[in-house]
């Protein structure tokens, strides 16, 4: 276990945002919620770089 000094009142709204019914739970919440955004922001990187080449109307036909 980690002992981080945290603003109290940033803890506060990080809880009361989160609905977290413990200080440990909203900085959970929050660390996965930083993650999950860098992670999109990664994927938003790839727009416009991603080139497919395929037959979409051949792959609809073969899933009859």
């Amino acid at each position: 276990m980690h002992l981080i000094p945290i603003d109290d009142a940033l803890l506060a709204s990080a809880r009361a945002a989160s609905s977290a019914s413990s200080d440990m739970e909203a900085v959970i919440a929050a660390l996965e919620q930083a993650i999950r955004l860098r992670q999109q922001a990664e994927i938003r990187g790839f727009r416009g770089k991603l080139h497919w080449t395929g037959d979409l109307d051949a792959m609809r036909l073969d899933r009859s």
